[in-house]
């Protein structure tokens, strides 16, 4: 994680970015890792221009998180497993850290070279494709459009949706939390999503879900929608943790949501099949909770 401290400039702090970086005990390194905003624009040299009253934000270096494990580099596509905790692309923290940066260091190439063509959330992990040239980035647009970019994700919900299987389709637009989305909210689109109960472990409930759109949240939102919150998934009423029937009491410090397996089309039109293994904290969570082992095969192959 890191931390972010605001520096409002001042008329005796000078006109340049550097110079008020020194005065708030920053170098031009926190610039150079994308870790600095004047207002919400990301600094880019400490030679810009700032002005007295300009808000200036300023990451820590984050903390080392696990590195992005590639998990296939074919056909001008990179498929990478995505740890939770980092961002997709850069956000208001160190760009430096992001998945993005961290797979264009792996395959050797400028993070401008990838372009991202399906985000995970922060606290979501799982197989998210860089398309390497531009061909493969419009192959897999056309595949979106003709819904042969199929996604299945694996989740633990709190509570099981009221039915076994089914589609959530209400419309997804953006809440008055600027971070959140909603049902029905500003500037709504249509939304689908798939889902089916796979296992069962006293309240709890392994979900195969498929997103059909590709809505901001969709499945968090659709599955908080449906009755069926996920575990750590404070954002959509998720609980925070949960005391389980021995009596062991378990935190959730990411949400139970996992994008487990990719199919997109090759050049050739044959299938391209990627999978990232289910994170360990969660197969611990469910089998703290006696759910079956056996369900996550399931969940990968119904």
């Amino acid at each position: 994680m890191s931390t972010r401290s605001r520096w409002v400039v001042g008329k005796a702090d000078g006109t340049r970015l550097r110079e008020v970086l020194a005065r708030a005990g920053a170098d031009e390194d926190a610039v150079r890792d994308g870790r600095v905003f004047i207002g919400r624009k990301r600094a880019r040299s400490g030679d810009e221009t700032v002005k007295p009253g300009d808000a200036i934000q300023i990451s820590s270096r984050a903390e080392e998180t696990a590195a992005a494990t590639l998990l296939a580099d074919e056909d001008g596509l990179v498929a990478a497993d995505k740890p939770a905790g980092i961002a997709t692309i850069p956000d208001q923290t160190d760009a430096s850290s992001s998945l993005l940066a961290s797979v264009a260091r792996a395959v050797g190439c400028a993070p401008s070279a990838l372009h991202p063509t399906s985000r995970l959330d922060r606290g979501v992990s799982g197989v998210v494709l860089f398309a390497r040239t531009e061909a493969a980035a419009e192959r897999l647009r056309v595949a979106r459009e003709q819904g042969s970019y199929a996604r299945r994700y694996v989740a633990i919900a709190a509570v099981a949706p009221s039915a076994s299987e089914g589609e959530w389709d209400a419309p997804i637009g953006r809440a008055k939390d600027p971070r959140s989305r909603a049902v029905g909210g500003r500037d709504a689109a249509p939304a689908r999503s798939r889902f089916a109960v796979v296992g069962r472990a006293g309240l709890w409930a392994l979900l195969a879900l498929d997103p059909i759109t590709g809505r901001t949240h969709q499945l968090r939102v659709h599955a908080a929608h449906g009755g069926a919150p996920l575990l750590g998934d404070r954002l959509y009423g998720g609980p925070p943790g949960a005391t389980l029937a021995s009596g062991r009491v378990v935190s959730f410090g990411r949400v139970a949501l996992h994008a487990l397996r990719v199919r997109v089309p090759r050049t050739d039109g044959s299938l391209l099949e990627v999978r990232a293994p289910v994170p360990v904290e969660l197969r611990e969570w469910w089998r703290a909770a006696g759910g079956e082992e056996t369900a996550w095969e399931v969940a990968a192959t119904r």
